[in-house]
């Protein structure tokens, strides 16, 4: 194998060489440098032949990093992604790629060079570790396309390990806390969101895009079609995830308050000035008819936090808080994760500082029932 190793480089100093004919039929050398290690220098060194053997030297493009980004956006784009999703893409790109890599060429990417941009966002520590992981998976994906339309012969993200997440203890309230909370929020316009949340461990968008359509009083149950965005301003069809697209049982308690909210806004509606009520049909919804936006929201529940004293969380907790509610009560991880649209039941590892709890509630019941007869 055509690997070397330079001497003189005291970082990253192997390299792979190997020739080529052009297309004239002229012998030309390919060199890359920068690698940490024989073996990965090895593994790039067959990435490359195997893709010249195949389709041909790639001609690498000579573009600078920001500008290749900016055409993978068009390609997320034009490939459907949700534009809540192109949104967050485009902030993680603007603000924390871009400042960092952006001016430097497509090929003249560095392995190094991410590990000191992973490295310094968890220093600096402006982005959660999920937010690095997806600056990760951004890099390593743009890589991936410039690598498939033959402007780069190697991806340098794939010799780069994806950033760990340390995760973080998942606050939530006890069923006291959530009481007193819910007791002081009756009076609140938005008691229904903060109901539903505790009740149904619907996410925030879900519980603001939910319509009256959807809710089903005779069998008790309602039906996730749709959420309210990030920034209040559109409807998106479907949920976060596909498993999130699903049907919540609701208890009767939360239903009858469901009754009560429904009656409320149709004689606010009914006495409104006529063509100052825009009807959209919300659950959740202003005086005058007109979505919610999380903002709001936001300023109504710290504000009742504050009031009643409680530990304060944030919203999306109440969703932790009934997960952590339901498991308990035994309720098996895998009907937990549908109930609240997780893809699997995996999500119960988010909630590891309520097993001791659990665990030794499981003990006192087996030794009731296995010392009863002794």
């Amino acid at each position: 194998m055509p690997v070397y190793k330079d001497q003189k480089a005291k970082k990253n100093p192997w390299y792979y060489q190997f020739d080529y004919l052009d297309d004239s039929g002229e012998r030309k050398f390919k060199k890359q440098r920068g690698f940490k290690t024989k073996g990965d220098a090895q593994k790039a060194l067959v990435e490359a032949e195997s893709t010249y053997n195949r389709d041909g030297l790639t001609k690498e493009s000579k573009v600078l990093y920001s500008e290749f980004l900016k055409r993978f956006i068009d390609y997320k784009k034009a490939g459907g992604v949700s534009k809540s999703t192109l949104v967050n893409y485009t902030w993680l790109i603007d603000l924390h790629i871009v400042p960092y890599l952006g001016s430097i060429m497509l090929t003249e990417l560095k392995p190094e060079m991410l590990v000191r941009l992973y490295n310094r966002l968890n220093d600096e520590k402006t982005l959660s570790d999920e937010n690095i992981q997806k600056v990760h998976t951004l890099i390593n994906n743009s890589l991936q396309l410039a690598v498939k339309w033959k402007e780069l012969n190697r991806n340098v993200a794939s010799l780069v390990d994806r950033p760990k997440v340390k995760r973080k203890k998942v606050e939530v309230w006890d069923l006291e806390d959530s009481h007193k909370f819910l007791l002081e929020a009756k009076n609140s316009r938005y008691y229904m969101t903060f109901l539903l949340a505790v009740t149904t461990g619907m996410r925030q968008g879900e519980i603001l895009g939910l319509k009256w359509e959807n809710v089903d009083f005779n069998r008790g149950n309602i039906s996730i079609t749709q959420t309210l965005s990030h920034d209040g301003k559109e409807f998106i069809d479907g949920a976060k995830t596909k498993a999130g697209v699903r049907s919540v049982a609701v208890d009767q308690a939360t239903l009858d308050e469901l009754k009560r909210l429904q009656l409320r806004t149709k004689k606010e509606k009914l006495s409104s000035p006529e063509g100052t009520y825009i009807e959209k049909n919300l659950v959740i919804c202003t005086s005058v008819g007109t979505q919610l936006t999380p903002r709001n929201l936001m300023r109504s529940f710290y504000a009742l936090i504050e009031k009643t004293r409680v530990k304060k969380i944030r919203f999306h907790d109440l969703r932790h808080t009934h997960c952590t509610m339901l498991l308990g009560m035994d309720i098996h991880p895998k009907k937990v994760a549908e109930r609240v649209g997780h893809k699997d039941s995996r999500m119960m590892d988010r909630y590891s500082h309520i097993l001791p709890n659990m665990q030794k509630e499981t003990a006192s019941k087996f030794g009731e029932m296995f010392y009863k007869k002794a």
